[in-house]
């Protein structure tokens, strides 16, 4: 079976999608690895690392997409080169599904089986599979270290002769994988550390690492069977909003992780809100390309509201794309290895296991899908 790997060409895109050294646990399960030349020039892997394990590289991108048996990315393809895959073909990596509705089809059209990476259910099995946690986890710590290299003091207490420095203050707002990552994070570098979640489930989690819960009285919240928060009414975001506003008076960095599976992100920060904060102050948001969860934020731009700093960088894990690139290559390896049959030295679908029902798109000609198929019909109703 002949896996290939092209290089990410998206413009955002400093992270690559497979590392050696998940080549080589492929080659030795018995894959046949095309890499693009040049797949981890980003993150200083040469073509030669990829040859020392096995890997083929291949000059012609074309080719080697056409014919693979499967193709793994980080990226959802381009449409182009989706009619480029044969009939068969198995393409792992990020779709955005939800809103991709041309891509899918075009998948449907080619007979391709679409896996969806962000669909990967979160259970105990599926954990060394779920790119979208490992990516969230890192995009969690790499806020906390852009918000105090652009704020103008320090996060720890310190003492010293000449007085008491106090520490600063940090809200996190959303507490789930990202969330809990910067409440670490900014535990470590010394900072007070407030957070607030609309689940109330999560305070113990919160708390275990350091964090003071926000208790604000919204009336009946939770969460999905995924795991993610459900989204809050008008009235309820409004109850949100005033109670977030006295905490972030007196912050010093806030921290918005807030966003709906499948849906836009809902905006948590309010002109108003911004208002309140110390001249000087960061407010990071992570969800800008999902919609944004503040108002005024900007995909790929920082920018200055009422003295305030609110900074919408695009593609946050991508700034330890390192690390961001040896986990998320992990988790393709680990999916593919799970599904491999030894004897056949290919990558065997079982569209009734509980993973693969979740994160299989298409197959066979057919939106296989539940969750998409009736996001889908509701959209026509």
């Amino acid at each position: 079976m002949k896996i290939a790997i092209p290089c990410e060409i998206h413009p955002h895109e400093t992270r690559i999608s497979v590392i050696p050294a998940s080549v080589d646990r492929l080659v030795k399960a018995g894959a046949e690895v095309i890499v693009e030349s040049g797949l981890g020039q980003p993150v200083g892997w040469p073509d030669a690392a990829y040859q020392e394990v096995g890997a083929t590289i291949s000059q012609d991108r074309q080719k080697m997409l056409s014919e693979a048996d499967v193709v793994m990315r980080l990226r959802k393809p381009e449409l182009d080169e989706v009619k480029l895959l044969k009939a068969g073909a198995v393409q792992i990596s990020f779709l955005d599904p939800f809103n991709e509705t041309v891509l899918v089809d075009a998948y449907v059209e080619q007979k391709v089986t679409a896996i969806s990476v962000e669909m990967i259910p979160r259970t105990t099995r599926a954990q060394k599979m779920d790119a979208l946690s490992s990516q969230a986890s890192l995009a969690g710590y790499a806020m906390v270290i852009l918000a105090a290299e652009r704020l103008n003091r320090i996060l720890p207490m310190m003492m010293t002769p000449a007085g008491t420095i106090s520490p600063a203050r940090v809200f996190v707002i959303g507490a789930g994988v990202a969330g809990l990552q910067a409440i670490a994070t900014a535990k470590r570098l010394g900072a007070r550390v407030d957070a607030f979640d609309t689940r109330p489930v999560v305070k113990e989690q919160v708390e275990s690492l350091g964090g003071k819960f926000v208790e604000i009285d919204l009336g009946e919240t939770g969460q999905t069977a995924g795991g993610y928060a459900k989204a809050l009414t008008p009235e309820q975001l409004e109850l949100q909003k005033e109670g977030q506003k006295k905490v972030m008076a007196q912050a010093d960095i806030v921290i918005t992780t807030a966003q709906l599976f499948g849906r836009p992100a809902p905006q948590v920060i309010s002109r108003d809100m911004l208002s309140v904060m110390k001249p000087g102050s960061v407010v990071v948001d992570l969800a800008v390309e999902s919609g944004g969860n503040v108002e005024g934020s900007v995909a790929g731009e920082e920018v200055c509201i009422d003295d305030v700093l609110i900074i919408g960088l695009r593609n946050m894990p991508g700034h330890v794309a390192r690390n961001a690139s040896e986990m998320y290559s992990a988790n393709l390896h680990n999916l593919v290895l799970e599904y491999w049959d030894a004897e056949t030295n290919a990558f065997a679908l079982d569209l009734d296991d509980d993973i693969l029902k979740g994160c299989v798109i298409t197959h066979d000609g057919e939106l296989v899908n539940s969750m998409i198929a009736e996001h889908r019909q509701k959209g026509e109703g």
